[in-house]
């Protein structure tokens, strides 16, 4: 078996986890994940000033001033992403934060991982709380064979289309996962309530890991008898039929 190697004097990208709301790190990430974040002085990052804020509450001495933050987000040019491993290149280790959870899933992070990978750069998972999995393993549904579908489509004829969609596919067995921006969370969840079949289970997962976690599972006909306050609160979807 050949021996992987990777680019000479390169740094290493680190995916750090962050929590998924305001809960203590220490609750939901490890300490040896935590000791490695502390020792980065550069970072990519979704948003600068969460990055900062996350970091502070690690460790509330941590010396922000010394450290480095580049901005990788949606409006972040495919230009631009070798200019942001070059330091990693030259030997510079590096933390790629999300907005929440692990990064690379539903955010802009993967491009950079796979062109991490392409220069020979040695890319590191580190463990932490990924709200899609402990969804997951909290609904009650199939875990063996599953689709995380990420964001539904906005317009709502598309999202409706894609609901019946997904609805069907999860009629072979399939688990089907999917998220929402927070404050469009009701609205997706009328969708759901309008347009599938009441024996459809579904289960919501709501302020994972947070004070006010909810995760329930249920029919759609009987979801329909109880209305969830999940307005404005980060939430995982998951349906099968």
């Amino acid at each position: 078996m050949a021996k992987i190697t990777y680019s000479f004097m390169s740094g290493t990208l680190f995916l750090i986890p962050v929590t998924l709301g305001s809960d203590d790190p220490s609750m939901v990430i490890p300490q040896g994940v935590l000791d490695i974040s502390l020792k980065l002085r550069y970072f990519i990052v979704e948003e600068v000033r969460s990055a900062r804020r996350f970091l502070r509450s690690i460790d509330k001495q941590f010396p922000i001033d010394e450290t480095e933050f580049v901005v990788l987000n949606e409006h972040t040019h495919s230009n631009e992403l070798k200019e942001m491993l070059e330091r990693v290149l030259e030997g510079k280790d590096c933390g790629l934060l999300s907005e929440a959870g692990l990064p690379g899933i539903a955010d802009p992070g993967s491009d950079l991982i796979a062109m991490a990978h392409a220069s020979g750069i040695k890319v590191r998972p580190l463990s932490g709380p990924s709200s899609v999995i402990l969804a997951l393993i909290s609904s009650g549904m199939n875990g063996q064979s599953f689709t995380f579908n990420g964001y539904l489509p906005i317009k709502p004829g598309e999202r409706v289309a894609k609901i019946k969609e997904i609805e069907a596919r999860s009629l072979n067995g399939v688990t089907q996962i999917f998220m929402e921006t927070p404050y469009r969370n009701m609205k997706l969840f009328n969708d759901l309530l309008t347009n599938c079949r009441g024996t459809t289970r579904l289960c919501i997962a709501a302020g994972i890991t947070l004070p006010d976690e909810f995760i329930v599972t249920k029919s759609i006909a009987e979801w329909k008898t109880g209305i969830p306050d999940i307005d404005r609160i980060p939430s995982i979807f998951i349906l099968q039929a």
